[in-house]
């Protein structure tokens, strides 16, 4: 019988700019196209020995445009309605009733489209549309049907497993489930940014990470989130009423790299709902850290914001009208603080690299004099400043010292007739070994300082007279900043990204901790609410999800990048950067093996579903297969996948423990038979009814539709379906969380679209009851926790979830 093969045309024109954007149907030149093709594959023809299209069977040296044409032979187009099909070896229609009748035998009727096995039953409800008419030929298909995807112009086979028959009529809808923020408990931003911690008086602490601004019942132990910012937030300030919140956020890019607005919002502490959004569009590059404040004097009708352009543009916001007041350029050099006097709301102070500017405002233009050092050493920071209830500013800087500054008489001696008043430094006081990163003043006229190097917190009296100190531990890193809770308790920001409460007396403990740098590493328990993350900045974090609190934390020797938990539950498998990977007892936290293998950093780690082994995969485009004995604690090379040309990134083990399979840094997907020798399973089609006992291969039939129209082959980081087989999130390379429907097989399939993240989301895991979501951040070092719930009815495509959300471990404190 002559051979029977249709496939969507593609478009052969050479694209000259590589980076442009594809669409599911552009040239197979462009750096990415997620495009699929359907094609009937004959039988006789799925051996490795004619499958042309598996890895390796075109030189390396061939375009990818070569490559396909040795895979189709002649292409000789057919229409098809609007389409234009391909047909491979010069196939004649000179017979079109004889071909009608071969397919009108192969047609699917509507009640066979799908033949369920029992491991799809509970999952496949709804996801076949009813067929078309007996005969119709595009919902005809045989059992060899494959599609073909394009990702930056390589073409990536995958066959249609036996139980779908009819490829056309498969519905992708959105997913039953939802997502709700749970909780936020994994982070703090101090490494780099100030003035961002506050306590109000409902009892709650309120400070930011990511894009998420966290609202932390200190005695309940519960969380509220404001969600309404689209990008990183940089700043907090406080109303004068306690009440009110302004923060600002940076101005980052969406996924087409079009700059998208930063603005300030003002929003209710109490209800979550924003008031005000001030300068959309004015802040360029967005608002610089510690860059707001509300004015004093005048009960808060004023907002002072400077944004982090070059030039530091100050400009002063009337809160009750969302107007611009004034603004001025303040300096080329780094802006730390602003604030008004708390007595005139025409005089703000600003402080940054080597400079402290006192500024005026009169008739809406400002007057600059900048605080003169004399013969004092200049610093190279004034990292923050605050007002003594005398009036005068005290100032902190690099060199440790606090600096009172007043308002001097005019020096006409010196500088002559016509010399203006000015302000200068009354006496320095040496009082931290290191900076002085925050200063806060008490209500008693009291001040504390927090230091950098020396990590302590000092009380000094009105007089400036040094009191008590106590030092923070030195695992949480120098003092960033201090917000007061009463008349002795603190808290405490870090630059190692921690909250503590404490006080001088009683020291201080952690409320909030996380990591400092990247993360990728990201595992689940089998049994039990916990989960582990491993991060650039060395530490290995071991969490709780039902108590939201780090269980403990060790750091390595080298960076961890991959983990996986034995399904004995006792151990953990952690991969570092340097080929090395390790085992941790999670009970002593000791290492208890340590193997290395190559000299690459390590992407993946899988022990198969009865913990008989370990897959290792590695930037040097191994597999590194171990058995497994002694409930984890034992481990012997069994041997090592070879077939990849390029790192491997994701890995599955089938439900029965012997096969993988897994994707590359070019898109290839290959399985192996690990049972039969770490063999490479060169017929592809054999496993297209195989099983697996997780999903986290970002390529594969059941997981097409994850992919985007004109998305980049980098586009999506991870991606794993829930245990119960019904839903699968992806973390992509746009701050998003993505739910959709498993299986989802066709393109552009449906998804809840999920915001918190303020950088590119590196790895998404399931709980082991499926209860919860983690999702994990690259730069922003934030962890999110999601609840899952069952989702409604009639929602809209890429839905959002809700930009403000309460979640609670205990009922919620009422507001005061």
């Amino acid at each position: 019988m002559e051979d029977e093969e249709e496939e969507d045309q593609v478009d052969e024109e050479v694209r000259g700019d590589q980076e442009k954007e594809t669409s599911w149907a552009s040239s197979v030149e462009e750096p990415i196209q997620p495009t699929t093709v359907r094609s009937l594959q004959r039988e006789e023809c799925l051996d490795r020995s004619c499958s042309p299209d598996e890895p390796g069977s075109a030189p390396a040296s061939l375009g990818s445009d070569q490559n396909l044409s040795l895979r189709s032979g002649p292409l000789s187009p057919i229409q098809e309605g609007e389409r234009t099909l391909v047909r491979r070896n010069s196939e004649k229609l000179a017979n079109p009733e004889r071909q009608r009748k071969r397919l009108d035998k192969k047609a699917a009727s509507s009640a066979n489209l799908l033949t369920r096995s029992p491991s799809l039953e509970s999952r496949a409800k709804e996801l076949i549309a009813s067929a078309g008419s007996p005969g119709s030929r595009r919902g005809t298909y045989s059992q060899e049907q494959s599609i073909k995807m394009f990702i930056r112009g390589r073409p990536i086979t995958m066959y249609v497993p036996s139980n779908i028959q009819n490829y056309d009529n498969l519905k992708m809808e959105l997913p039953s489930e939802r997502l709700e923020l749970d909780w936020l408990v994994y982070g703090y931003r101090g490494r780099d940014c100030r003035a961002n911690l506050f306590f109000l008086p409902s009892g709650e602490a309120v400070y930011f990470i990511a894009c998420v601004i966290v609202l932390y019942h200190i005695k309940n132990r519960t969380q509220r989130h404001y969600r309404k910012h689209t990008d990183s937030v940089r700043c907090l300030a406080v109303h004068p009423d306690n009440v009110r919140v302004a923060s600002g956020q940076t101005a980052g890019v969406d996924k087409d790299g079009k700059p998208m607005q930063a603005c300030v919002h003002i929003w209710d502490s109490a209800t979550l709902v924003t008031l005000q959004q001030i300068g959309l569009g004015t802040f360029q590059r967005g608002v610089g850290m510690g860059s707001l404040a509300f004015s004093i004097a005048d009960s808060g009708t004023f907002l002072c914001v400077i944004d982090d352009s070059n030039e530091h543009i100050l400009s002063v916001w009337d809160c009750t009208k969302g107007t611009k007041h004034a603004e001025i350029k303040t300096t080329n050099e780094a802006v730390f603080a602003v604030d008004f006097n708390p007595s005139d709301s025409n005089n703000i102070i600003t402080c940054g690299k080597s400079h402290v500017y006192f500024w005026t405002l009169s008739a809406g233009q400002f007057t600059k004099k900048q605080g003169i050092f004399g013969k004092y050493k200049k610093p190279k920071f004034i990292h923050c400043f605050v007002f003594s209830l005398t009036g005068d500013v005290l100032t902190g800087d690099s060199e440790g010292n606090i600096l009172p500054w007043a308002k001097s008489a005019a020096d006409t001696k010196t500088l002559g007739k016509g010399a203006k008043e000015t302000y200068q430094i009354v006496r320095p006081i040496k009082a931290h070994e290191g900076s002085v990163f925050t200063l806060c003043t008490l209500k008693c006229g009291a001040l504390l300082s927090g230091g950098g190097k020396d990590r302590k917190i000092i009380r000094w009296s009105a007089d400036l007279a040094p009191e008590r100190e106590c030092e923070i531990p030195e695992k949480f890193g120098a003092v960033r900043t201090v917000a007061v809770v009463d008349d002795e308790g603190l808290l405490v920001g870090t630059t190692r990204n921690a909250i503590l409460r404490g006080s001088f007396s009683d020291g201080f403990v952690a409320i909030v901790q996380g990591h400092l740098d990247e993360m990728w590493g990201l595992a689940t328990h089998p049994s039990q609410s916990i989960f582990l993350t491993c991060s650039h900045d060395r530490q290995v974090c071991l969490w709780n999800t039902e108590e939201h609190n780090l269980d403990w934390c060790i750091t390595l020797e080298e960076y961890g990048l991959c983990a996986d938990f034995c399904p004995s539950g006792s151990v953990v498998s952690v991969g570092l950067s340097t080929g090395r990977w390790v085992v941790l007892d999670l009970v002593t936290k000791e290492v208890i093996s340590e193997s290395t293998d190559g000299n690459e950093q390590l992407s993946v780690m899988k022990y198969s579903p009865d913990g008989r082994f370990l897959a290792v995969g590695s930037h040097d485009n191994f597999i590194y297969i171990y058995s497994v004995t002694e409930s984890g604690r034992r481990y012997s090379r069994f041997g090592r996948c070879n077939g990849h040309s390029s790192f491997i990134t994701h890995l599955d083990w089938s439900k029965d423990g012997c096969y993988i399979v897994s994707n590359s840094g070019d898109y290839e997907i290959l399985y192996w038979d690990i049972a039969g020798g770490c063999k490479l399973l060169r017929n592809r089609f054999e496993s297209k009814d195989r099983e697996w006992a997780s999903f986290t291969c970002v390529l594969g039939f059941h997981v097409i539709g994850v992919w985007l129209e004109g998305s980049d082959g980098t586009d999506i980081n991870a991606l794993c379906r829930s245990h119960n087989e019904k839903v699968v999130a992806v973390a992509d390379d746009f701050c998003k969380v993505h739910l959709f429907q498993y299986p989802c097989p066709k393109p552009k399939a449906p998804s809840y679209k999920y915001e918190g993240h303020g950088s590119h989301v590196t790895n998404v895991c399931f709980t082991h009851n499926d209860s919860h979501l983690l999702s994990i951040g690259g730069k922003d070092t934030c962890i999110l926790q999601w609840k899952v719930t069952g989702g409604g009815v009639g929602e809209s495509r890429e839905t959002l979830a809700s930009t403000s959300s309460t979640s609670t471990s205990s009922p919620e404190p009422p507001a005061s």
